[in-house]
């Protein structure tokens, strides 16, 4: 039998994927979002994060989200074993957190959930 792959944590607050333990954020950024089943959530930004940043020498991605005022706090980023520009790659893990497009798809796939209305509604934002 296949060993896990992926470490997910849940706690009071939130859902934590890794691929590593212990947990080290090297690199990160945030971005509020739309209220979401959180672990959908994450394994559709750890992926488009995993695309991004694949040629980072020892990247081991990092997805964590949180209940937030209005919503869900994202940070995403990860380990690296290797030198990096710390500074470019968070600008490019900003980047991809801010994309309209790729939030789209993120919510549509993590079926955004109203708490007033106990609905699922559209992922537009």
């Amino acid at each position: 039998m296949a060993k896990p792959r992926w470490h997910i944590l849940r706690d009071s607050h939130g859902v934590t994927l890794t691929r590593r333990l212990p947990v080290r954020f090297d690199l990160s950024a945030q971005v509020v979002l739309p209220n979401a089943r959180k672990l959908y959530l994450a394994q559709q930004i750890r992926q488009d994060l995993w695309r991004r940043l694949q040629s980072l020498r020892g990247f081991a991605p990092v997805v964590r989200i949180e209940n937030h005022v209005g919503g869900v706090l994202v940070t995403a980023g990860g380990q690296v074993d290797g030198m990096v520009n710390r500074n470019r790659c968070e600008a490019e893990i900003q980047y991809l957190l801010m994309d309209q497009d790729l939030q789209y798809r993120w919510l549509s796939q993590a079926k955004v959930v109203d708490p007033q209305a106990k609905n699922v509604v559209s992922g537009k934002i």
